[in-house]
């Protein structure tokens, strides 16, 4: 399960809360894969004994523990045990709720996994914790020439690269045409100021005051609608939510000033109502416009059936016109246990899924073995992510990936690669983001003003940034 509130195999909640199970991009993708990445393959070894000759055995934990995720990642993993013999890696999962805590209390018991597969949120604190090895510079650098600038980023701590991004998502503006269409919008909002004569204008209420049809979707339902959504809008306002030295929030600023009291605009007038659950009322058609991560395209493809026509995605207004656009990205890197007796054979694999690349095709034979045409390649990772309805930092794989027959309404999360930025992940930054969630909701619910929600949230962010420095 990412933060963004969708499911990988049997995650639910945890530090990004619940949502709806992602889907894949489309059946036609699912098509293109090698059927070699995509089938069961050979069945995960066993512990190695330790015997002269002997495989090395490498364990990888992650939270892909069943469903699409599980099967998505056996397929390379088997791909490589049938292809070689001195090393094998036997993967093993965990709850996504559960995956920081049992990382931290492996690694202190002294039995922490060979590959660890976290989210993003979490590098500082994982770094300062032992767990986590900073990658040897050929991989940094192959990191580094290989993903943009978010995911490098993302994956990394301090300036230091510590593994290869995995999942990436960014964010935009949902907008339903209909709604807007009918309020005689023909196009998205590009400003804070179009964002918010569309919202007023798209709101509807019955006789009775009751809320119809929101202009614009604030949620408290979890960390994607309240905080990731806060966040996208901070980033193309230029501001940032810690200081570039990461010991302090910087969100008491002009920008995040700004954010603020446009929430609490749209709250105030009506055109919001936090209280909601925006994975319902946004493809029910009671919602005209929210911003969210690029999975939910999938979700949305597979719930509103025909309905999905009327949904369009375009990029985070900004405050004004002419301005560089902005969002926040988030997502997972695989790296390689700080403490672990087999670090050369760990980056090895990392690499061989994360850096070499394989033909892809395209028709119709991935499931049923009929021939492909070969259209590009991309790495393993990628494939495995796409597969999924995710995105990589790898936008080259993501063009191949995605073909000319993609769903439109994923270019804006694809082209936002470019100039999105990372979510903080400095050491303390999980419960950062929690007090940061909780001024939001107290913004939205009117227990405090913007300026006081600014000082509680600064005053209690840098108390717990500086505590974990």
């Amino acid at each position: 399960m990412t933060p963004d509130g969708r499911g990988a195999g049997t995650a639910t909640g945890g530090a990004g809360g619940t949502g709806p199970s992602r889907r894949r991009f489309s059946r036609a993708l699912a098509a293109a894969l090698p059927a070699s990445l995509l089938g069961a393959g050979c069945a995960a070894p066993g512990r190695g004994t330790g015997r002269p000759g002997d495989p090395v055995v490498l364990t990888l934990l992650s939270h892909y523990g069943g469903g699409e995720s599980k099967e998505a990642l056996r397929g390379p993993v088997d791909e490589w045990n049938a292809t070689h013999d001195r090393v094998k890696v036997r993967t093993t999962a965990v709850e996504f709720d559960d995956l920081l805590t049992t990382l931290m209390v492996r690694q202190a018991a002294g039995q922490g996994a060979d590959l660890v597969h976290p989210y993003c949120l979490w590098t500082g604190q994982l770094v300062r914790s032992g767990v986590l090895a900073p990658a040897p510079p050929e991989h940094a650098a192959e990191i580094r020439r290989g993903y943009g600038t978010a995911a490098v980023g993302a994956a990394s701590a301090g300036g230091v690269v510590h593994g290869y991004p995995t999942e990436l998502q960014t964010y935009a503006l949902y907008y339903n045409r209909r709604l807007l269409r009918e309020a005689g919008i023909d196009q998205p909002p590009r400003t804070w100021l179009e964002l918010e004569e569309a919202a007023y204008r798209t709101t509807r209420r019955d006789g009775y005051g009751n809320t119809l049809v929101q202009g614009f979707g604030l949620s408290t339902y979890d960390d994607s609608t309240t905080v990731g959504q806060t966040l996208a809008l901070l980033a193309s306002a230029g501001g940032a939510f810690v200081a570039a030295d990461g010991r302090g929030t910087a969100i008491d600023s002009a920008a995040g000033r700004a954010v603020f009291a446009l929430e609490r605009r749209l709250v105030d007038r009506g055109a919001s109502v936090p209280g909601i659950n925006m994975y319902q009322a946004f493809p029910a058609g009671r919602v005209a416009m929210v911003i969210g991560a690029g999975w939910w395209t999938g979700s949305l493809t597979s719930r509103m059936g025909a309905a999905y026509r009327d949904v369009g995605v375009a990029p985070v207004p900004v405050p004004e016109a002419g301005g560089r656009p902005g969002t926040l990205c988030t997502g997972f890197l695989l790296g390689v246990n700080a403490a672990g007796p087999h670090q050369r054979e760990a980056w090895e694999f990392l690499r061989w899924l994360n850096a070499e690349k394989v033909g892809v095709g395209s028709g119709t034979g991935a499931s049923t073995g009929a021939s492909h045409k070969a259209v590009g390649a991309a790495t393993r990772m990628s494939v495995l992510q796409a597969s999924l309805g995710s995105l990589t930092g790898r936008a080259d794989d993501m063009r191949v990936l995605l073909g000319a027959d993609a769903d439109p309404n994923l270019r804006p999360f694809l082209e936002a690669l470019a100039y999105a930025v990372p979510e903080p992940n400095v050491p303390g930054a999980q419960r950062a983001k929690s007090l940061l969630r909780k001024g939001i909701e107290e913004l939205w619910t009117g227990r405090r003003s913007v300026d006081e929600a600014l000082r509680t949230v600064r005053r209690q962010v840098d108390q717990e940034v500086a505590r974990s420095w």
